[in-house]
């Protein structure tokens, strides 16, 4: 074993930790020195959106001290912008094992702190979280989630006043302070117990309130009130918040796919809680066949995520990509806004750079500003603080099953887009069409766009090498043909330089750095290549388009993108 790695196993053992830790880590002394140095070769960063890890003991791992240490870091750095102020704080959590406990560890560290501290009393969705931080007025909130990661998992995401993670300068500031912290004994652990108050029935009304403000077409809802709604939670915090959710929208006849209808953090029906998943969705998808419904929504853990199921135009059940949703979710919004009087002319839609190009083709044509960000939703929430004094935000959305409707929350928010869903679902029933007849009809008036990624894991000390390497050479020795098409465009949001082949001409990208990719050929298709920010994972996202000029070639042309992809995968030997 390494030498670093020996200190650091032996700080744990002569510190101050608990005693059933300082015997796992002597039993993995004798049974399992592989398992031990993954526990301490590094300690778990605390990157720009908190942190997330696999659950265990050590310094790269989800545990007790690992925690109270950032949130120790987030402290200090709360207490040095906000100097005698008041600190007020939302905690929350969702299903995952030891979720609870770790929500409890960062209430009693803020709270010892100094700090006002709203403690939600049981699971509830990460949105909610968002919500209760605008809701209340407080300077920051965490919750313990790692989202749709397995169920080894766990996380904590920081967020700051307005209800979104953490951006700069806050996201970099804050890792100095935890990086601070040199050990456990500098963290405040007990003493500030009555500075703790639960959160419960009230904040779910309210939220629930926000959620069922955004609704458009009540009094579609009364007549179609008895759409046929399947939901699955996935184990996790929807179950808490969705079905209420749905009733006081207007809808009367939800079934709840009962098999994932239980909190569970070891989310036993399925390997990836995640709705992107089809075996996450495949029991709902079961029920929604079996009674023959309208609409399948699924959940994951935290409830920021939302994936849907249709019947196609054929009859057949299909699982809409996160694009598909988010282009129905923009059209909906934008249209249905507009027929009832509610469009503004300084209404904005935002989405992401690896998402579909779709979303703003609806914009543009519909006359509003449509704006690309970097990927997550802080970057969203950011863009909104820069222009909500003279734009009106409506929705964001980003291609990984995330959708942020309104101004209640500032993250992506699946309670509320069940809701819109399901009503637009409703919508379309009352007008004689599905969601997927919908989707059609969009693809011929904007652009037939279809998308897909791939995502490539890289375990170990050395996966983050590799995926890095990976990348370096992309920049280095870029393609210049793929799938039998010119690269025409280049950009390089690391550099900040895009680059046109053809012209030679060369621009500043005007987005803050990322290590992100993209190539654009002459036929119009986009590929990105994203390491992933919180798994030892590089995502490659697919963009094709075409036109389509009625119902009767949906399906020829359908073929020709998905093979399209097949072509750019294949040529970039992925």
């Amino acid at each position: 074993m390494d030498n670093s790695i020996s200190v650091k196993v032996n700080e744990w053992l002569g510190g101050n930790y608990d005693e059933t830790t300082k015997q796992i880590i002597k039993n993995l002394q004798a049974e399992n020195e592989l398992e031990l140095t993954e526990s301490f070769y590094k300690n778990l960063e605390f990157g720009t959106g908190g942190l997330r890890g696999i659950m265990g003991v050590g310094t790269n791992r989800m545990n007790k001290y690992t925690v109270g240490m950032a949130t120790q870091g987030f402290a200090n750095y709360l207490k040095k912008v906000y100097g005698q102020e008041e600190i007020k704080i939302v905690i929350g959590h969702d299903s995952r094992n030891n979720s609870r406990f770790f929500a409890e560890t960062t209430a009693n560290v803020f709270a010892a702190n100094g700090c006002k501290v709203f403690l939600f009393e049981a699971l509830r969705p990460t949105p909610e979280l968002s919500f209760a931080i605008r809701h209340l007025g407080c300077k920051a909130g965490v919750v313990c989630t790692a989202s749709h990661n397995p169920k080894e998992y766990n996380g904590y995401k920081a967020y700051w006043n307005d209800g979104s993670q953490l951006v700069p300068p806050h996201d970099k500031n804050v890792i100095k302070e935890v990086e601070a912290i040199a050990n456990v004994d500098e963290v405040k652990w007990t003493g500030g117990q009555a500075n703790i108050t639960l959160l419960g029935k009230e904040m779910d009304e309210a939220y629930i309130g926000m959620v069922k403000a955004l609704s458009i077409y009540p009094d579609v809802i009364a007549k179609q009130h008895n759409l046929k709604i399947v939901y699955t939670p996935i184990h996790g915090t929807g179950i808490t918040i969705v079905p209420e959710t749905l009733k006081q929208f207007g809808f009367s006849n939800v079934t709840i796919v009962e098999e994932q209808a239980t909190p569970d953090g070891n989310f036993p029906t399925v390997v990836y809680p995640n709705p992107e998943e089809t075996e996450a969705m495949s029991i709902g998808l079961k029920k929604a066949i079996e009674i023959d419904a309208d609409i399948l929504c699924g959940t994951d853990p935290d409830s920021d995520r939302v994936g849907i199921g249709v019947k196609n135009h054929k009859g057949e059940w299909v699982l809409m990509n996160g694009n598909q949703t988010l282009v129905l979710a923009f059209a909906y919004l934008i249209e249905a806004r507009k027929l009832k009087g509610l469009a503004k002319p300084n209404d904005m839609v935002i989405s992401t750079i690896v998402s579909t190009d779709m979303a703003h083709n609806v914009a543009q044509q519909n006359n509003i500003s449509s704006y690309g960000v970097l990927t997550g939703f802080k970057w969203i929430a950011e863009l909104i603080r820069e222009k909500e004094k003279d734009e009106n935000y409506i929705i964001g959305g980003e291609e990984s099953f995330g959708l942020m409707i309104g101004n209640g929350t500032r993250d992506k928010d699946a309670v509320s887009a069940v809701a819109l869903l399901c009503e637009m679902a409703a919508y379309e029933k009352e007008h004689g069409r599905s969601l997927f007849d919908k989707l059609i009809e969009l693809y011929i008036k904007y652009g037939f766009y279809y998308e897909s990624l791939i995502s490539i894991t890289k375990k170990g000390m050395n996966g983050q090498a590799e995926i890095a390497e990976m990348m370096e050479g992309y920049r280095t020795n870029p393609p210049k043909v793929i799938n039998g098409s010119k690269v025409v465009e280049i950009l390089d949001y690391e550099k900040q330089i895009g680059k046109d082949f053809e012209s030679g001409d060369s621009w500043k990208i005007e987005l803050p750095k990322s290590n992100v990719l993209q190539f654009i050929t002459e036929d119009g298709s986009k590929i990105s290549a994203r390491p992933s920010g919180t798994e030892p994972k590089i995502k490659f996202y697919f963009s094709v388009n075409t036109k389509l000029n009625s119902k009767n070639e949906f399906d020829e042309k359908f073929e020709l993108l998905q093979n399209k992809i097949k072509g750019i995968i294949a040529s970039l030997n992925l």
